[in-house]
């Protein structure tokens, strides 16, 4: 037999393994685990919760499961899905920390330009939001008290890399102003400093603002995103802040989901097909637009795409976070 046969041989059985895999996955009786890098009952484990029951069907019935590994911003649950093995039964559900941590920690376990990208899932606004008292009840009423208190703003964030911290630097980067920052240990008692009126301003996402804002215990003066939001309908009315004048001014707090580098190709397309279907899914859209968060249904759901927006994200963020000179580590 020659040489050249064999290779030939070798190179079809490749093939067909290869084939193999990519129907067995996942195979019966295997589980898969989302690793959510955050503790329980918060927003990004309550996205993927609501993805673990969407993707069940798409993956043949498998049963997914998380696993909250939280603590230092995200990075140690995101170190451990980089080190899990690649195979596909091990993900990583996480936010836009993917694209802030490269900036805010100096020193990281891993490498985020190598995970294997499977795609976005959805998008959640944020809005910038006042203790109930503030004597302001449209941006350009803030914007003009901003103004005239200069030096004396108090603004809230739930810790150094927390989405209503980078959200508060980039607004006072926008408004060429310097407000006392405030970081508490989570949203949590952030919030409720905020409506007890012990500190003036916060920037968060909608997944912990519509309920105090529904009840008229924090006032709302405008949105992050390009396009206003109108589900849920108490943000209907609400300018951009594109709108007011911040030119360019985009911020919106993502999730994505993510595999361990080397990933069979085979694997990482049966498992971004699945994520399609979910995103699909229509009590997956409802449970999201209920938490005030947009599912994504463009060209950053596939790998290629959502790779292309994270680098995006990780050059804007770090422009925002080297000027403001704020690192975690």
């Amino acid at each position: 037999m020659s040489p050249l046969f064999k290779l030939s041989i070798a190179a079809v059985a490749a093939l067909v393994a290869l084939g193999a895999q990519a129907q067995a996955f996942p195979a019966p009786g295997k589980t898969v685990t989302l690793i959510v890098p955050f503790a329980a009952g918060g927003p990004t484990d309550k996205v993927a919760r609501d993805l673990a029951e969407a993707l069940r069907k798409p993956l043949g019935g498998a049963t997914v499961v998380i696993d909250n590994a939280a603590g230092a911003g995200s990075t140690i649950g995101a170190a451990k899905a980089f080190r899990a093995a690649p195979d596909g039964y091990t993900l990583l559900v996480t936010h836009i920390g993917m694209a802030t941590t490269p900036a805010l920690y100096r020193k990281l376990p891993y490498n985020v330009e190598e995970f294997e990208y499977l795609g976005l899932i959805n998008e959640v606004p944020m809005v910038v939001v006042s203790k109930p008292g503030l004597p302001a009840n449209n941006w350009t009423e803030l914007k003009t008290w901003i103004g005239e208190n200069k030096g004396k703003i108090n603004l809230a964030n739930a810790g150094l890399g927390a989405a209503s911290h980078l959200c508060g630097l980039m607004l006072q980067q926008a408004l060429a102003t310097e407000m006392t920052t405030i970081a508490y240990k989570g949203t949590a008692p952030a919030m409720t400093d905020l409506m007890g009126g012990q500190v003036d301003i916060m920037c968060d996402q909608t997944t912990n603002t519509t309920s105090q804002i529904e009840g008229k215990k924090i006032k709302a003066f405008a949105v992050t995103t390009p396009k206003r939001i109108t589900m849920p309908p108490v943000y209907k009315d609400l300018p951009t802040l594109q709108e007011v004048g911040m030119k360019g001014f985009d911020v919106s707090i993502w999730h994505g989901l993510y595999a361990p580098k080397g990933t069979p190709a085979a694997v990482v397309k049966a498992l971004n097909e699945a994520l399609q279907v979910a995103l699909k899914d229509a009590d997956f859209i409802k449970k999201e637009e209920a938490l005030g968060a947009v599912v994504a249904h463009d060209d950053r759901v596939t790998p290629a795409g959502h790779k292309k927006f994270v680098t995006a994200e990780v050059a804007k963020w770090g422009a925002v976070i080297k000027a403001a000179g704020q690192y975690a580590d």
